[in-house]
């Protein structure tokens, strides 16, 4: 397994980006092109944090698994209003240079997303935007409801209005946009091809009763995610547990 801390200038941020790389050598070396995970971190992360704080390298090395994890700061992967364009650049400049400097398969049975937080709520965004791309995407205490977690901004902490607004724009046009899960999960009920879907939350989460009514949300319009729940917070013990299980639930090919 080789681990590659990646550093190059992004077009599309107009800045210098950074992800690390786990590619599995052995798959590697047999000239393969591999499946691979874009795993995104949450909002106080980076991209280090999953190798930091789980066992992704031992989890994904004998699965033949490549795993990008790229780093996007406090944006929720979105293309900001004051700010650097972090959705063209995750959902578009990402995919095709990592494919172009690492032998990354581009076929979408091969390609997946997964992440915890905000990572879980860019997983399922980039995946329902885009099921032409992704066989799956998973989401960990994913924070899969923001118009409606925005709609309590003040509630919750006044301080993060103003940074919210960085990031969105106006806060009232998050509902019904394409920053709105559930306005992507009603796009979607339409489509045939439709990604995989796995969703975990723990029970003592504080981003649980969020993901009750998005799954509720998604069973109603008859879009299948499969989804489970159990005792935990917003913790990395849970993710790393959980995160093994997405990697046993992906439909990868040659699987052993």
């Amino acid at each position: 397994m080789a681990l590659l801390s990646w550093n190059f200038h992004s077009q599309t941020l107009g800045i210098s980006a950074s992800a690390n790389v786990i590619l599995p050598q052995a798959a590697v070396e047999k000239g393969k092109k591999l499946p691979v995970l874009y795993l995104l971190h949450g909002l106080s992360d980076d991209h280090t944090n999953w190798q930091r704080r789980t066992s992704i390298e031992r989890y994904a090395d004998p699965l033949g698994l490549a795993v990008v994890m790229p780093a996007v700061n406090r944006s929720f992967y979105a293309n900001m209003a004051h700010g650097p364009r972090y959705w063209d650049f995750i959902s578009e400049e990402l995919p095709q240079l990592a494919q172009s400097f690492f032998p990354l398969s581009d076929k979408r049975a091969d390609t997946f997303v997964a992440g915890l937080s905000m990572g879980g709520y860019g997983a399922f965004k980039v995946a329902l935007s885009h099921p032409d791309r992704y066989a799956a995407a998973a989401s960990l205490s994913g924070a899969v409801d923001m118009a409606r977690r925005i709609a309590n901004l003040d509630e919750i902490d006044p301080n993060w209005r103003a940074e919210m607004e960085d990031i969105f724009g106006p806060l009232e046009s998050i509902s019904g946009s394409g920053n709105d899960l559930f306005h992507l999960v009603d796009r979607l009920s339409k489509r045939k091809r439709r990604p995989m879907l796995y969703q975990w939350c723990g029970t003592e989460d504080f981003l649980f009763e969020h993901n009750e009514r998005f799954y509720k949300h998604a069973k109603k319009r008859d879009v299948h995610v499969a989804y489970s729940k159990g005792p935990g917070g917003h913790t990395w013990d849970k993710w790393d547990e959980q995160i093994e299980k997405v990697l046993a639930w992906l439909p990868i090919k040659g699987r052993a």
